[in-house]
């Protein structure tokens, strides 16, 4: 009988990156570890435990049911935050893996990037920044250190769920250098190659699926993209070419922008690639520590698609991101979340019973800001009705 081949376990990992993987990439078998140490797993790498741990944690299932754009009841096809986080992560595997970066890394970090939002999106944070500006504000690259160092419960040994040194900094791409933790300076030049990655995936991915979402609520139309944003033009143009007439000749609407859409991804995925690729291969960098002292961005896309990338920014925010309904949900996450800071800070029993002794650490109004942040859109719209309507 044929001996059974060895488990592909986390030594032939390690041994199979620091053979394939760039030198500049991270490499699991040097990081810095994690701030409670904890022996290592047998099969997985560092990287793919602090995705599993990410993937089972209550604050990752609770994406489901937060904003995107779209709040939650408005319809079952738009993104919520889990499934743009979905998004995020399948680009960010995609050129981390053809960068050869640390490809469990980009994954891990792209699931987590935006597990300390809270309801309503964007319009929540600016709202809770609000209701905090005098106990400390709130942001949302903040919020989510919070929730993986001592909001997430695993185990009796340690608070959070004890993610690497390196995740952790690396969910704090957009802090200022005043807001930069002690723990985590000196703030470097730039962040791991691998979070710039997901950095650009995160934009790359909001964009194309607010393209698909804006059109399928009718917020704009095909034929303004058409006039208006080159780099649509462009991915149409390739549809084309691929499929002769189909644009023109069909009724199926869904079809044809899903079509033009990820041809419009590809587009921008091949370029973040290939114009990285580029520079990466003009410089010498001898680990990854070398990227994070290097003074430009390295994971970019070419000027063309740059301008290009812009250009549909700037048609989404003119476009959609201030359509009228849109900025009414706005007043609609100040309106809930305001009125449930107060009764919670007035009746702080009315939170969870873990909240409430969370209170003796935290303080009042950060124990229920972290209560409201980690509340989905339907939760709050069910304590809003429960404790602020009469």
């Amino acid at each position: 009988m044929a001996s059974r081949l060895p488990l592909f376990d986390r030594r032939a990992k390690e041994t199979r990156e620091e053979r394939d993987l760039a030198p500049y990439a991270l490499h699991s078998a040097r990081s810095r570890g994690r701030g409670f140490p904890e022996e290592e797993d047998d099969l997985r790498t560092c990287w793919e435990r602090d995705r599993d741990r990410i993937v089972h944690c209550t604050g990752f299932r609770r994406l489901m049911y937060k904003t995107q754009v779209f709040v939650n009841t408005e319809g079952d096809h738009y993104r919520t935050r889990l499934s743009h986080s979905l998004e995020v992560a399948q680009v960010a595997r995609s050129v981390g893996n053809a960068l050869a970066l640390n490809e469990p890394f980009c994954e891990a970090l792209a699931l987590c990037h935006d597990i300390g939002h809270p309801p309503f999106g964007h319009r929540g944070e600016a709202a809770l920044d609000e209701l905090m500006k005098d106990h400390g504000g709130f942001r949302h690259n903040f919020q989510v250190l919070r929730v993986v160092d001592r909001l997430e419960r695993r185990s009796p040994e340690y608070p959070g769920l004890n993610l690497t040194r390196e995740l952790r900094e690396s969910l704090l791409k957009h802090e200022k250098d005043a807001d930069w933790p002690a723990e985590f300076r000196p703030r470097p030049e730039r962040p791991y190659l691998e979070a710039q990655v997901v950095d650009l995936a995160d934009s790359t991915a909001y964009l194309m699926h607010d393209l698909e979402d804006g059109l399928l609520a009718r917020m704009f139309q095909e034929q303004q993209l058409q006039e208006e944003v080159a780099l649509w033009r462009g991915a149409a143009e390739s549809v084309e070419l691929r499929h002769p007439g189909f644009l023109s000749a069909t009724n199926d609407t869904k079809l044809r922008v899903k079509r033009v859409t990820n041809e419009l991804l590809k587009i921008a995925i091949n370029d973040l690639i290939g114009a990285t690729s580029a520079r990466l291969d003009r410089l010498d960098l001898r680990d990854a520590q070398s990227a994070r002292t290097h003074g430009a961005r390295l994971v970019d896309h070419s000027d063309a698609i740059a301008l290009e990338v812009a250009e549909l920014t700037e048609f989404l925010y003119r476009r959609f991101y201030r359509h009228p309904h849109l900025m009414e949900l706005t007043q609609h996450a100040l309106a809930v979340l305001s009125a449930l800071f107060a009764v919670y800070v007035e009746r702080p029993r009315e939170m969870a019973p873990w909240y409430q002794q969370w209170i003796e650490r935290a303080g009042l109004h950060r124990a229920v800001c972290d209560y409201l942040a980690g509340m989905t859109d339907r939760f709050a719209e069910q304590e809003y009705a429960r404790l602020c309507r009469t």
